[in-house]
């Protein structure tokens, strides 16, 4: 009997250590640079075909997302949830919303503006020339990878995280 009293009173006492505002925050996943990582002059096209450069960043919080129209699911499926983080923030604070296109060949601003807008149409759809493309995402930490194939339908692959700017 003082073996079952003994076991609800540990196991009490741990639900109870449990509740104590003493415990630590949850882990994020999500790394963090401890001082700002500068990023290079760029210069892309948006949807409208108008030019991009790193000044959008300024001002606001700017959360980016590497992907291609032609992405059968994770590009719409992060893509609809960055727009529930959007409208869900976007009135008590400064956000922008990139998806930043790592197809250039088949994505023209044309086939952006008519994707994105179909989830948000304040979202930037940005893309350009493999050479100016290129190094932004590296300097975002990300990645893509386009196959040299011939053939008019190819995969390409890319980060599925989304880089936060401010």
């Amino acid at each position: 009997m003082k073996q079952l009293w003994l076991g609800l009173i540990v196991i009490l006492v741990s639900f109870l250590s449990a509740c104590s505002n003493e415990n630590s925050p949850p882990d994020v996943d999500a790394l963090v640079y401890e001082n700002a990582k500068p990023l290079s002059d760029f210069t892309l096209n948006d949807q409208r075909g108008e030019l991009v450069t790193k000044q959008q960043f300024l001002g606001q919080w700017n959360l980016v997302f590497l992907g291609y129209t032609s992405c059968p699911d994770i590009c719409p499926l992060t893509l609809a949830k960055l727009n529930a983080v959007y409208k869900n923030l976007q009135a008590d604070y400064p956000l922008q919303i990139w998806f930043l296109s790592v197809d250039p060949k088949r994505d023209t601003p044309a086939k952006r503006k008519q994707y994105i807008d179909y989830f948000n149409p304040d979202f930037l759809a940005v893309s350009g020339e493999h050479k100016h493309l290129f190094p932004v995402v590296r300097e975002l930490g990300l990645i893509y990878a386009i196959s040299d194939s011939s053939e008019s339908e190819y995969a390409v692959d890319h980060s599925a995280s989304v880089a936060m700017v401010d």
